[in-house]
């Protein structure tokens, strides 16, 4: 029967049978025994429906009938009497239904043993005489043991494949194979909407590194019980390292307030990691599903994994729900990458080159390298159009090494040409510290080019200084400074950086954003610039106003104190051969 695929209750009905015919006038029973110890009838085709009820989900001890008590002791035990016998005195309801239904009088239990030694369940012999069992039943009993033990280690081993294929080992919730089915069961039998949520953990990869997978584990219990005590363990699934995803019944606008709740459960909630405090945030991404609509589960896994993904890029910490606006916008990212790859790969990114100037002479002493990607047709794409690109972190790093290729070579070219340029700076976004080899690559890059480093500036932005991993940042920037680089704070006051950022990791040169300049006339813009400026001298730090246009606004800088600019005032971006002539032409000026 096993070897047929038969079900154990049917396994278990036909050893239940089969002893009934070898023992004449008895009547046979198979419970077995849970993992928290209790009993729950699986065989027994003449025994009474309603004892098989009250017997269900009784815990095995000490005096709990003939059943319970072999399964505690792991021993048979016979009762000659149900009715007397001290195993048998606090179910004596159950007596009565054995005598009502069958006359029962007596029952013989025997355990049934793992090869571990662990009960698995109890085979019973009710009698309807006052007895116990014979030498022959005994026999009987023994082979059906044996039988019976064959036949649930087989649903053991069932039970546990199953756990194993639809269950996730740390948290008990279902995995992301139930959590397909599950959804794809609910599409099938309901047509009514409903709502399915991502939950990811921040940053559980840097916890693991830093902590060990012990504390990461330990995190992921914590967020496990936050989000099982807003949403049911049942419709609460963990899907990946980091990420939980929970199925939403009722009215689809739900989805947001539980995703609130859950987001407010997890900040709560925190782990004490030896002098450490780990706090838990996440960021969610849902997607409301209409069955009558569309049921393929593809759509919606695709739907909410486009949302959560959107959160995570815009919305750390926060909630994004899928739309066809969303769809368009990352289906417009995912051909930005796809152009910038193909870019790569047919050597189409270029460096174009921003004058920094003089204020007082209006002298170029600086260019800013700024990486543009042409098109196939031959079109330009500033960095604003792929700024994705620059931060995506299979592509961000191999766009820089191609810019600091490109301008080590240009500056090589300019100085055999006796081109005088003070520097050339380039810019570096959190893929590239991500990388870890960034200083070796800015250094290799520019010496194999025989420029030196005192020539080149690295310009970093403030959002990758404030970034939780900034140890990581700072570490690489003191080595940078240390080779002879210098280093830029770029987009200076836009991150809302705290000043002692500048204590921890000093710089060469802050860029004082675009947005300081525009607001210098009539605006706190010039308020604090001048505060800037007066920051900068006393740090000995060189001070670069970005996005200058006007010439009122080039005065204004000049009369603050402010040495050097850059913006279309000045020239915009523009190509190597340009850049070239630009020089050039600066270089007679200055010569004649």
């Amino acid at each position: 029967m096993l070897a047929r695929g038969c079900s154990v209750e049917e396994a278990g009905n036909h050893i239940c049978t089969h002893a009934e015919q070898m023992a004449e006038g008895v009547i046979c029973s198979l419970v077995t025994v849970d993992r928290d110890g209790r009993l729950h009838p699986l065989a027994g085709p003449t025994i009474s429906k309603e004892y098989s009820a009250a017997l269900d989900g009784i815990m095995i001890g000490p005096s709990v009938g003939s059943c319970g008590t072999a399964a505690f002791l792991g021993k048979a035990v016979a009762a000659e009497n149900i009715f007397t016998d001290r195993n048998w005195m606090a179910y004596r309801a159950l007596a009565d239904i054995l005598a009502s239904e069958h006359d029962v009088k007596a029952c013989w239990s025997s355990p049934i043993l793992q090869g571990d030694g662990r009960v698995l369940g109890a085979f019973g012999f009710y009698y309807k005489q006052n007895r116990g069992p014979t030498e022959e039943e005994r026999m009987i009993v023994a082979e059906c043991v044996d039988l019976c033990s064959l036949v649930l280690e087989r649903e053991e081993v069932k039970a546990e494949n199953q756990r194993l294929a639809y269950f996730d080992n740390l948290t008990g919730l279902g995995n992301r194979a139930n959590f397909i089915r599950t959804i794809g069961e609910r599409a099938k039998t309901n047509s009514s909407p409903f709502g399915i949520l991502l939950v990811d953990i921040d940053h559980l990869g840097r916890i693991n590194e830093a902590f060990g997978h012990g504390a990461g584990d330990r995190l992921i219990m914590e967020a496990a019980h936050a989000i099982t005590g807003i949403v049911t363990p049942e419709n609460s699934f963990r899907v990946d390292a980091d990420e939980f995803a929970v199925l939403i019944e009722g009215n689809p606008p739900d989805l947001a307030a539980v995703s609130q709740q859950i987001l407010r459960s997890l900040e709560a909630r925190n782990l004490q990691e030896s002098d450490h405090t780990l706090r838990l945030a996440a960021s969610c991404g849902g997607t409301i599903c209409d069955p009558s609509q569309s049921s393929e589960v593809p759509t919606y896994l695709q739907h909410a994994n486009l949302a959560l993904h959107h959160a995570k890029r815009t919305s750390r910490g926060g909630y994004v729900l899928y739309s066809q606006e969303l769809a368009g916008a990352v289906t417009e990212r995912f051909r930005t990458l796809q152009t910038v790859t193909s870019a790569l790969v047919e050597d189409r990114i270029e460096a174009h080159y921003q004058p920094i100037v003089r204020l007082d002479t209006r002298e170029i002493v600086g260019l800013e390298a700024l990486c543009r990607v042409r098109t196939a047709d031959g079109h330009i794409l500033s960095a604003g159009l792929f700024a994705e690109a620059l931060q995506d972190a299979s592509l961000g790093h191999k766009l820089t090494d191609r810019m600091l290729q490109q301008v080590a070579r240009d500056m090589r070219s300019w100085r055999e040409q006796e081109i005088p340029l003070s520097y050339v700076s380039v810019n570096v976004s959190m893929a590239d510290f991500d990388q870890g080899d960034l200083r070796d690559r800015i250094t290799q890059s520019f010496s194999r080019e025989g420029v030196a480093p005192k020539q080149v500036v690295v310009e970093v932005t403030e959002t990758v200084y404030m970034d939780e991993r900034d140890r990581k940042v700072g570490q690489t920037i003191e080595g940078m400074r240390s080779d002879g680089l210098l280093v830029a704070l770029d987009d200076f006051g836009t991150g809302y950086a705290s000043l002692t950022h500048l204590l921890d990791f000093p710089v060469d040169i802050i860029k004082i954003d675009k947005a300081f300049v525009d607001r210098m006339s009539g605006g706190p813009g010039e308020v604090i610039i001048k505060a800037l400026l007066g920051m900068a001298g006393g740090l000995g730090v060189r001070m670069v106003a970005e996005g200058v246009e006007t010439t009122d606004q080039a005065l204004r800088l000049q009369r603050l104190g402010c040495g050097f600019a850059q913006g279309y005032l000045f020239g915009r971006p523009a190509d190597r051969d340009k850049t070239t002539e630009i020089l050039r032409r600066q270089a007679r000026q200055k010569s004649a």
